[in-house]
């Protein structure tokens, strides 16, 4: 337990680059994450919640499958997906995969000329063993197989991912730490090797009592490269679950991060603010996200989980 904790604490001091191809990784969430700000980390039972932290998939014993489609700008679009399985006296496995296809592109020769088309994606595929550590403390690891692809041109990396999960029932709180996308480059689209955008998350959630609110706050990519070291920590996201009732959940959040770096001053609006809904139904749920990441753009996302 000690080494994984000094583990957490060495990668925040032991700063990366944030220059890679591999950015599509940070942008695997589901609605409900997306709506919640990304503080995502210490959430429990959420077959989703495994891309921050691959301890949760223990938590899970409600829906054990997600499905995520996200629409971008122009013609871009991504989703995810998830499937858990409890095995007895072994543990919890999980599979996971996400996607994004960047449409098509006019290829040109060296005059301008319009000579045909091409193509990009990133595709990522994922499998996540997770157990209990200790009473209410749960362990997780990914390996995952990523490959991003332009033309005719690819790369490919294997990365892990390492999770903790502690769940306090008595103060309505987890607590949550990972090291998400640590791995490197196998194949590189030219002689250049390029790194992986390796991210630490902490946070911690708690449902206040008397109120149908659950509070999160996280820390993310404390890993990154930082003029100062306190500006890591100026990388955080906030955001609150309402529970309107059994059938209906009504979600906020806020990305600070998002907010500082995305649109001029005089046209951030709601840039880094988001909001989303979660319809629970028996045999399955159904949450929907919108979020403003720039002047103009302006992300749609919706997710369903079902009992497979």
């Amino acid at each position: 337990m000690k080494r994984i904790i000094f583990l957490f604490f060495l990668v925040t001091f032991v700063s990366h680059s944030k220059d890679t191809p591999f950015n599509f990784l940070r942008h695997s969430g589901s609605a409900r994450a997306t709506a919640l700000g990304g503080a995502f980390v210490s959430i429990y039972d959420d077959p989703s919640a495994l891309f921050y932290n691959p301890a949760s998939v223990g938590s899970t014993n409600s829906k054990n499958f997600s499905l995520t489609f996200f629409k971008h700008v122009l013609d871009i679009n991504s989703g995810s997906a998830s499937f858990k399985k409890k095995f007895e006296k072994i543990g919890h496995f999980a599979l996971s995969g996400n996607f994004t296809n960047y449409g098509s592109f006019e290829r040109t020769n060296t005059d301008g000329q319009i000579i045909g088309s091409f193509t990009a994606n990133d595709f990522s595929f994922g499998v996540t063993y997770s157990n209990l550590l200790d009473t209410n403390l749960y362990y997780g690891a990914t390996i995952k197989f990523i490959s991003s692809n332009i033309d005719k041109y690819s790369s490919f990396a294997i990365a892990f991912d390492f999770g903790l999960l502690l769940l306090i029932p008595e103060k309505n709180t987890s607590i949550g730490l990972a090291i998400l996308h640590a791995g490197t480059q196998l194949k590189t689209f030219d002689t250049n090797r390029e790194s992986l955008p390796i991210d630490l998350r902490v946070g911690i959630s708690h449902r206040l009592r008397g109120l149908p609110l659950l509070l999160n706050f996280n820390f993310f990519n404390l890993a990154d490269y930082t003029k100062k070291f306190l500006d890591k920590f100026l990388k955080f996201s906030i955001g609150g679950e309402f529970i309107l009732s059994d059938y209906l959940h009504l979600r906020v959040g806020y990305d600070n991060n998002l907010r500082k770096y995305s649109g001029t001053s005089k046209s951030k609006e709601f840039i880094g603010f988001s909001a989303g809904l979660g319809l629970k139904i028996n045999e399955f749920n159904i949450d929907y996200s919108i979020g403003q990441v720039g002047a103009s753009a302006i992300f749609h996302k919706f997710s369903i989980y079902l009992t497979l």
